[in-house]
């Protein structure tokens, strides 16, 4: 008889075949418990567990993860609609009491790369936050780490500005990173050495330019939101969520202010670079010039035809180089003198 083949199970990219990447049950306690998809639905279900609230968080790139949130949980149309747009600018709305974020964030293995972004999607309600992402990001990586290390979490919107929180590290690590590449490269050229191309700075500049026109529209949706939020969040959550907007602010200042850094550093770069040529363009042109005498000698004495000059003299290759240095004399003094003006 003959055994069958093992079955191995399909690939889920960490998740679970519904998609779930992680799910938290966060009691009074603030402490997020473990959580699987069927036992998630149990305690929606069960109004008992509504003084808590839930967190689900999916990949979108196990296919069925939408399907199964259509399906079984009731979110905004709003929410499944972001997910189709092709613009994905940070921004928080507000739709039927459920607030839905588009937040981008950096990839986790992050390489400092103008692509190492993606967007991550948010349905945060009285009871439910639903958090999905296609590639694996840091912030909501480093979320779910803290949630398992005991963080304590008192409200769906607490979770909301943790992220934002981390996000907003993310976003200062990245700055200091890139600044200190920039004094690296500074001072290389402060010391004379031209080592670093103007496109090694244009792919930090980029990356700035990315990060700043994803996220700059942040700041403006979250004051909108803080003008008239919904009547279930607390108004410790509501300083919170300005306190974020202020640090996205210095943020947003900080990259604006390296990248006119950058600028003014790719400027210099090319003003040094335009010198090194004009001067060798220089140099090529004084020994053009400098040779141009012999050279208009040897072609009039080498046309081997009769009745060139001084051909019986006896000492008539001298007069001919006497003749040519000369020449070769008065052009250089002549070039060098406009070289000094």
């Amino acid at each position: 008889m003959t055994k069958k083949p093992a079955q191995h199970p399909p690939e889920t990219y960490g998740a679970d075949t519904h998609g779930l990447v992680c799910g938290f049950l966060f009691g009074h306690d603030g402490v997020g418990q473990a959580l699987e998809a069927q036992a998630a639905l149990q305690c929606l279900a069960n109004p008992a567990t509504q003084t808590g609230f839930i967190w689900l968080h999916f990949t979108l790139a196990q296919v069925s993860a939408e399907k199964w949130l259509r399906q079984n949980l009731a979110l905004s149309d709003v929410f499944y609609e972001s997910l189709r747009e092709p613009s994905r600018s940070t921004r928080v709305e507000l739709d039927d009491g459920t607030l839905v974020a588009v937040i981008n964030d950096v990839h986790y293995d992050f390489a400092f790369e103008p692509s190492d972004i993606s967007t991550l999607w948010l349905s945060v309600g009285q009871h439910l936050v639903v958090t999905a992402r296609i590639q694996p990001l840091r912030s909501v990586d480093r979320l779910r780490d803290a949630v398992r290390r005991g963080v304590k979490l008192a409200s769906p919107v607490a979770l909301l500005v943790h992220l934002m929180h981390d996000q907003g590290d993310a976003l200062a690590h990245i700055v200091r990173e890139i600044t200190t590449r920039i004094d690296a490269i500074e001072d290389k050229l402060l010391a004379g050495r031209l080592e670093t191309k103007r496109a090694d700075l244009g792919v930090s500049r980029r990356l700035l330019v990315r990060l700043q026109r994803l996220l700059a529209p942040e700041p403006a949706a979250l004051f909108r939101l803080l003008k008239k939020p919904p009547p279930w969040i607390r108004e410790a959550d509501i300083e919170d969520l300005h306190q974020s907007s202020e640090e996205f602010n210095v943020a947003l200042s900080d990259m604006a202010a390296l990248q006119e850094r950058i600028k003014l550093l790719q400027e210099e770069i090319a003003g040094r670079v335009a010198e090194a040529n004009n001067r060798s363009l220089f140099v090529l042109t004084v020994v053009t010039v400098m040779a141009l005498p012999i050279n208009i000698m040897a072609g009039l004495f080498g046309m081997n035809v009769g009745g060139i000059p001084l051909a019986d003299h006896p000492a008539g290759f001298w007069v001919v180089v006497a003749v040519i240095v000369s020449f070769t004399a008065v052009a250089a003094w002549i070039v060098f003198r406009k070289d000094r003006d």
